[in-house]
């Protein structure tokens, strides 16, 4: 049976990718400007969102990873992604990734789905530790994991090679007991 998982927030929801987002999916992997500072470049096949959503159920019945659609209440309509993943267990951690669409920029959807997702972390998974990897030259990215609470704590010179081009990281962290002094 698939795990199921629904998180709300005032004007999101985030739940498991389902069939019918496959075209906004591909949208949203295929624009460059979203792919800009991501691990690999713009999708060019369109089957790859179908079986990303197939993969994605997957992860989700085996609790191996959880990659939720941002839904906008509003319009009903699937805008970007956030995802829990790396999950180690016995060290009470994982990796957070995000991808929104442009047109949805600077509107504070992610900061308000990634504190839906932490909240999941923290409590629901009851994790220790989150971390995020991002490029550096990714300011937004930087200012929003901040204003979630995550600190600066590394920087990892040409880890990444993405379509050629080689590209730093930069690695942000965020504690739970942190994260809970935030929230009172």
């Amino acid at each position: 049976m698939t795990y199921f998982k629904t998180l709300s927030t005032a004007r999101l929801t985030l739940r498991p990718p389902r069939p019918g987002d496959k075209d906004a999916l591909h949208a949203l992997h295929s624009d460059p400007r979203v792919m800009r500072y991501f691990s690999e470049p713009p999708w060019t096949d369109p089957a790859r969102a179908a079986h990303q959503i197939d993969e994605d159920a997957c992860a989700f019945d085996r609790e191996e990873y959880f990659r939720f659609a941002i839904v906008l209440d509003e319009t009903q309509q699937m805008i970007g992604n956030c995802t829990l993943h790396a999950l180690h267990r016995q060290n009470r951690r994982a990796e957070i990734g995000y991808a929104l669409q442009p047109a949805q920029w600077g509107k504070g959807y992610m900061g308000e789905a990634l504190g839906a997702l932490l909240a999941y972390a923290f409590r629901e998974r009851d994790l220790n530790r989150l971390e995020a990897d991002i490029d550096p030259r990714n300011t937004e990215s930087a200012s929003c994991l901040e204003r979630l609470g995550f600190v600066s704590e590394g920087y990892m010179r040409e880890r990444w090679i993405v379509g050629g081009e080689v590209c730093d990281s930069a690695l942000y962290g965020l504690l739970r007991r942190d994260w809970d002094a935030k929230q009172n």
